[in-house]
Formats: structure tokens, C-alpha cells, sequence
């Protein structure tokens, strides 16, 4: 089995995949036993890790087979083609390119949010930003919520793009853009999109400071994403960790 780190987990452990050999009938919760047994960054994280298991979402009585994917999770912190609504990019966002893209005469409203490099964090000096991610569930998870986006509000279209890599201050390190017949439903449709993503697509952010970097604090995974505490470990406990 391969097992994928990210975030602080990949700092801690040194590098971002590790082969792993199970008897039959491992859990994922056995993955999760046997890192933290060895890793005390796993440990100390495990109640507010989440678990994917082939690029989905699972719980540690999760039944694992052979060759199967899974990864760790911390909590989390071009253009658009063959009409996917969802974009990872390594390259800077052209937000008109986007926009121009999305927008219709059929629409009464355009809602454009932008997130952006500042240059402070609590009173610390950013110099720059630096983005990971599980990219392929990553993309899999903002699709779903593109489609779920569009069942929930009363919008036409939407797109969603994250960069990935180094950010200097000022660049634009995710766009959202919301067309709709009426602004209330764009308005409150790109709100949800940006507030659920940052707290549901498995994205990183670390914080390069003139005195040093960390990985940014992130809230706790939803109540539907299964947190890693395996059966053994006792209920999880909310904790703040990186995003």
C-alpha cells in the first residue's frame, strides 16, 4: 500500500509517500496506529486528521486491499477546459480571462472573490506563501462542490481556481466566480463555495515570516468528514491544525 503525506505531516516525516505492508483485514485505522506509534507528529495530530482512501473521504474501520492509496490529512487551509469548473494551476490566475469565460447577457450578476496574498500575519512579516496539495482529490472535491453549488443556489455558473507552489505578496492564490441571474444567490453562493473549501479540499498553506515559516492554522474538519482517530484511540477532540 501507498501511504501520501501532506502539510506538516510531509515536514515531520521527511518525505511525501511511504510503502506500507498489511496483513489482510487492515483498516485504515491500522495505518493511522502504525504512524502514530512511530511518529509523534501523527500522534499528536491524530484527532484532527482526516483519511482518504483512494481519493475519497473514509473512516478508520475503512477496510483497506491490496495496492490501495491512502492518504493523511491535515486539516485544511491557465484556463478552465473540457467544461470542468475547477482548476489547480502552478501559473499566476488571470481573473478577467475567467470571468469573461463565465459571464453571460443571461446574467443579472457576477460575483468575483479573490483571495490574496498579504503581507502580515498577526503582526509577522510574510515574505511569501508556499501551497500544496493531494491534487487529484483536491480536484475531485471542488468539482463535487461546483455541482453541489449549483443544485443549492439559484446560479447559472461558477469556477473555482486554487494556486499551487510558491506566491509572492500580493498574487492571487484562489478565485471564485459566481454568474446568476439575481446577486443574493451569487452573492451567497460564492460565500459557501469559499468557506466550505477552505475547510473541506485537501490544500495546504505555509507561511514564510522573516523569523522563520510555519504551516497556517486551519479549522477542524467538518462534522461529515471522518476525523483519524482509529476505534482503539477514543472519540476525537476539536483541534486547530494546519490549512
Amino acid at each position: 500500500m501507498r501511504v501520501l503525506f501532506f502539510g506538516l505531516l510531509k515536514d515531520a516525516t521527511g518525505k511525501s509517500s511511504d510503502s506500507l505492508d498489511l496483513p489482510a483485514g487492515a483498516t485504515a485505522g491500522d495505518v493511522l496506529e502504525h504512524y502514530a506509534a512511530r511518529l509523534p507528529a501523527v500522534k499528536s495530530a491524530l484527532p484532527s486528521l482526516a483519511v482518504a482512501v483512494n481519493q475519497r473521504y473514509a473512516s478508520a474501520d475503512t477496510r483497506l486491499e491490496e495496492g490501495c492509496e491512502i492518504a493523511l490529512l491535515p486539516p485544511v487551509s491557465g484556463g478552465l477546459e473540457n467544461n470542468r469548473r475547477a482548476l489547480l494551476t502552478r501559473h499566476p490566475i488571470e481573473t478577467n480571462t475567467v470571468l469573461d469565460k463565465i459571464k453571460s447577457a443571461a446574467d443579472g450578476a457576477a460575483v468575483v472573490f479573490e483571495g490574496v496574498v498579504r503581507n502580515q500575519t498577526r503582526g509577522r512579516k510574510t515574505l511569501y506563501l508556499d501551497y500544496q496539495a493531494y491534487e487529484e482529490m483536491a480536484l475531485g472535491q471542488m468539482e463535487a462542490l461546483a455541482e453541489r453549488a449549483l443544485t443549492q443556489f439559484q446560479i447559472r455558473d461558477l469556477a473555482l481556481v486554487h494556486r499551487l507552489g510558491r506566491l509572492e505578496l500580493g498574487a492571487t492564490s484562489v478565485l471564485i466566480v459566481v454568474a446568476a441571474a439575481h446577486r443574493a444567490a451569487a452573492f451567497d453562493a460564492c460565500r459557501w463555495l469559499i468557506d466550505t473549501l477552505k475547510r473541506t479540499v485537501p490544500i495546504w498553506k505555509k507561511e514564510y515570516f522573516a523569523d522563520g515559516a510555519v504551516w497556517a492554522d486551519g479549522e477542524p474538519f467538518p462534522e461529515g468528514i471522518p476525523r483519524g482517530s482509529s476505534p482503539a484511540s477514543g472519540s476525537p477532540h476539536p483541534e486547530r491544525a494546519s490549512k
